[in-house]
């Protein structure tokens, strides 16, 4: 039996700006937690990504990815946000901060 994706179509949805600009930080977020989990796997960094001896350019702060892989992340983040959206769920931001 094939797999056929069936994700919710929300290309209806149109965020509020400051949402639009959260996305950005988002897609940071989630290249960082990737970049960790491959690290904790015992990947590392190579000019050329290996599966066998686990190796991959990828492994780079965000703003040093190419443009294709920032674009990627970005895809997922603004889905999930307009995703969030669509069932219904508001988005308010507190004023509270992240210790980084």
């Amino acid at each position: 039996m094939a797999y056929e994706p069936r994700p919710i179509d929300t290309s209806e949805v149109q965020l509020p700006q400051e949402l639009l600009e959260l996305t950005e930080k988002i897609a940071e977020n989630v290249h960082d937690v990737w970049a960790k989990g491959r690290v904790a796997e015992g990947w590392r960094y190579g000019e050329v990504r290996d599966p066998r001896e686990k190796t991959t350019p990828l492994l780079v702060p965000y703003g040093e990815l190419p443009e294709s892989e920032k674009a990627y992340d970005r895809g997922t983040a603004l889905e999930t946000l307009r995703l969030i959206v669509k069932l219904g769920y508001k988005i308010e931001k507190d004023g509270g901060h992240v210790k980084d």
